[in-house]
């Protein structure tokens, strides 16, 4: 299989599945998209991630969420505790996952790559309805009309458990190591809040694998 590029946020799940694509393709670009997020703790993980893995880094901006979306997950909006009257968490940023696989896609036509690995889940998908295995099928077959050539869009860890995610990054060369530059937590700091949503998936995935998280020995 040739290159593909991996939507990389510099979380503990893109982290893993960057490291995952190291091991399948021959060769590999990551995407990290700035799109107003809360905090830029994340992309500086994710500048330190891609050169401690040896995988090229390409940044891209989408402003147009702040002025359409209310969401947690933008700077200054709400709380990440918080649930929206449609019972969604109010982290959930309406058409995210599909604007950020389409700009994937965009970068693999240009680099003549035919694989997208996104870190999405099902398993503990937070109640995100794009992290959910339909939406994937579906915007898969979406951008190979629009792009009028065939791709995959990977999802390794679709169908794991946290606690199974931890022990496939333990699996994977070099990924124990760029957990521990990893960042999860929704409000920025460092240390980790501990209490937020993300915080909460990350620490029981640890505890039910058995693992200590590296970040939080670093």
């Amino acid at each position: 299989m040739n290159g593909a590029v991996v939507l990389f946020s510099g979380g503990q799940d893109s982290t893993t599945c960057l490291y995952w694509a190291k091991t399948t393709f021959e060769q590999v670009v990551a995407l990290n998209v700035q799109y107003g997020q809360r905090h830029q703790r994340e992309i500086e993980s994710a500048r330190k991630i891609t050169l401690l893995a040896g995988v090229e880094l390409v940044e891209a901006e989408f402003g147009a969420f702040r002025p359409m979306a209310h969401s947690a997950m933008l700077q200054g909006v709400g709380s990440v505790q918080d649930v929206n009257k449609d019972g969604l968490p109010a982290t959930f940023l309406p058409g995210r996952n599909l604007v950020l696989l389409a700009l994937a896609g965009s970068l693999a036509y240009a680099r003549g790559f035919s694989n997208l690995v996104t870190g999405v889940c099902q398993t503990d998908y937070s109640g995100y309805p794009d992290c959910r295995s339909e939406f994937i099928n579906s915007a898969r077959e979406t951008i190979c009309l629009a792009l009028d050539r065939s791709f995959m869009v990977h999802a390794p860890l679709m169908w794991l458990t946290k606690a199974e995610t931890v022990k496939l990054a333990r699996a994977l060369s070099g990924c124990w190591e760029g957990l521990a530059l990893s960042h999860t937590c929704y409000e920025g700091g460092h240390p980790a809040c501990g209490e937020c949503p993300a915080c909460k998936l990350r620490i029981k995935g640890f505890l039910e694998a058995g693992e200590k998280d590296p970040a939080v020995e670093a």
